[in-house]
């Protein structure tokens, strides 16, 4: 087993991936059908060899290691992904850690739009037990697994484009916190591999500057929320001015905030729904 794996952090390493032992281990345990931290424990069986070459090779050709192994890890929960949804990425989970830090009612109805696979949704509910979480998504695979996912919780899963007009109105001034992690590379962009070959490019790209969605996003967020009401958006790291500006453009938001991700790259912005007074 520790050849196996030492031989295949070699391929991942020359293939280019990122994080060779990493998946090689992780490879190597769904392969054999256990936990990563039990592969020093676990005795391969003859077919686990062929198994594993085949996983190793894919992987050096650049599917994504969620693809092979069927899920993907956020936050505290773990989630079916798959061709045709986005993978969610643990750069996300600073936008969780400061939503689950905010201040909001004993029983808040918060909105996750562009859900994708429901992590971020996920997530939350589970923080925030007693809140109504809703996921929006227009992507009828994406929403094939947001539904396998949130099976048996909480979450409510909503089929709608967040770019249209006048959508749910009945959530107007109802909503206390709305998170998006909206399509927001900038068309034309270059990327890795596994997302370039693998993402949904509905999930990836929004328009020349990436802003064609967020700029919806923050005119719902605007409307729905209630007074005090907080809002997350994730960006691409070269348009967190912009995202900063369309906040304070509508003259709805205070504390206007640019946040960054744990490796210190300009991440998502922030904005409290101003208060209004009679």
């Amino acid at each position: 087993m520790r050849q196996a794996i030492e031989a295949a952090q070699a391929v991942l390493a020359a293939a280019g991936v990122g994080s060779p032992r990493i998946d090689a281990e992780l490879l190597a345990a769904h392969a054999a059908g256990t936990d990563r931290g039990r592969l020093t424990f676990t005795e391969a069986s003859p077919e686990f060899f062929d198994r594993y070459d085949e996983l190793v090779a894919q992987r050096a050709e650049r599917v994504p290691l969620q693809h092979l192994i069927g899920t993907a890890a956020f936050g505290a929960v773990t989630v079916e992904v798959g061709p045709g949804v986005f993978i969610p990425r643990p750069e996300t989970e600073s936008v969780l850690e400061w939503a689950v830090a905010q201040p909001l009612s004993s029983q808040p109805v918060i909105v996750d739009l562009c859900t994708g696979s429901g992590a971020l949704a996920l997530a939350l509910a589970k923080h925030r037990p007693t809140a109504r979480v809703i996921a929006v998504d227009d992507s009828d695979d994406a929403l094939a697994y947001a539904r396998r996912n949130t099976a048996g919780t909480s979450v409510e899963l909503i089929r709608a484009d967040v770019t249209r007009s006048g959508l749910l109105p009945q959530l107007d001034g109802a909503v206390d916190l709305v998170v998006a992690n909206p399509p927001y590379i900038p068309d034309g962009a270059t990327l890795e591999p596994e997302v370039a070959a693998h993402d949904p490019s509905h999930a990836l790209f929004g328009g020349p500057d990436g802003m064609a969605v967020i700029n919806h996003i923050v005119d719902l967020a605007a409307r729905w929320l209630r007074d005090g009401g907080r809002c997350a958006v994730e960006h691409d790291d070269t348009t967190s001015a912009r995202t900063v500006e369309t906040f304070a453009r509508t003259g709805s938001f205070t504390d206007v905030t640019a946040r960054a991700d744990l490796t210190g790259r300009p991440r998502f912005v922030t904005a409290v729904r101003e208060r209004l007074t009679s």
